[in-house]
């Protein structure tokens, strides 16, 4: 009861200093490797773990439904091994992808991201594959996701011009020795009640050495 308790209490306190963008989560390991100008970051992220949903898209509800299935999952939705904690710390970013075509090069080639919603919650670095609590739904995976390099593009505000964002990196990126590599994607580091202005939002490609 104690440890629910004070998981509660801590996803309050973490939810109310949050309104003022004040991020108190676990953020995965990644280093700057690149520059280009002084809004995009090419980052080498470590290996990680995630817990990912894969949901139909239709009427724009599988973002929501995709978001409840995996904060069940770390809110206690899992079987915990005899020697863990089943309930799991919030992380960020939280990973989407949703179907989007994206100019990928310029001037005419796109790439279409499918009709589903993808989205991924990372675990705390002390989780393995092996560790990490198993899910008592069966749409939600945990996976594995390797070392890779990642072209990313801050922007704050309420998400909504994220297309705009995604289609503005990709642009910028084929100026440039970094080629992207599949669709872009969104990342999110903040509540939907965070002050628009203090929100932090990336739109984010993989992307190899040209």
């Amino acid at each position: 009861m104690w440890q629910t308790l004070s998981y509660n209490l801590a996803l309050v306190f973490e939810a109310a200093v949050g309104i003022l963008g004040i991020r108190l989560y676990e953020e995965p390991r990644y280093a700057v490797t690149d520059r280009i100008g002084d809004r995009i970051e090419i980052r080498r992220y470590a290996p990680r773990v995630a817990a990912e949903v894969e949901l139909p898209a239709a009427a724009h509800e599988g973002r929501g439904d995709a978001f409840r299935l995996l904060f069940a999952y770390i809110s206690g939705a899992n079987h915990a091994k005899p020697s863990a904690e089943g309930k799991i710390a919030m992380t960020v970013p939280v990973e989407l992808r949703e179907p989007e075509r994206i100019a990928m090069t310029a001037p005419v080639e796109t790439a279409d991201s499918g009709n589903t919603v993808r989205m991924r919650f990372f675990l705390p670095a002390q989780f393995t594959p092996k560790t990490a609590p198993e899910p008592t739904d069966s749409r939600v995976r945990i996976v594995s996701v390797p070392e890779e390099t990642v072209g990313i593009l801050r922007f704050s505000g309420d998400g909504g011009d994220v297309a705009e964002r995604q289609r503005e990196l990709v642009r910028r990126l084929s100026h440039s020795r970094w080629e992207p590599v599949g669709t872009a994607y969104a990342l999110y580091y903040d509540a939907p009640f965070t002050l628009p202005f203090l929100r932090r939002n990336e739109a984010a490609v993989t992307v190899t050495k040209r």
